[in-house]
């Protein structure tokens, strides 16, 4: 599966799911680990949680398993490796303070 395709079911799932602000970053070239990102606001804990999860389901329903997930819902940001594609869950407070859209600033946004 395409990085694009794997970009297209996580943000449909995030939309889904009534995320905020959603963006993708082609990353290629610009990160040693990843090819693209993917962002996403939500508005509390639980909402934060439903997402990821939301993302995860939709994967795994075409085929592809995260490698790795972190972060917790309380703490404002999850993060969910699939290798290729990273996707970052963030409450509004912890996006704002972290603010990777201005670390990869370089990066063309899908």
């Amino acid at each position: 599966m395409t990085v694009e395709e794997q970009i297209g079911i996580a943000k449909a799932a995030l939309e889904d799911k009534k995320a905020l602000d959603v963006k993708a970053y082609d990353v290629r070239g610009l990160s040693g680990f990843a090819d693209a990102f993917v962002v996403a606001t939500g508005t509390a804990a639980p909402h934060l949680k439903a997402l990821a999860a939301g993302v995860q389901a939709a994967m795994k329903g075409r085929g592809v398993e995260s490698y790795r997930t972190s972060g917790d819902p309380a703490s404002g940001w999850i993060v969910v490796d699939y290798v290729d594609v990273v996707l970052h869950v963030f409450s509004p407070e912890a996006r704002a303070y972290y603010a990777l859209e201005k670390l990869w600033a370089g990066a063309k946004q899908l």
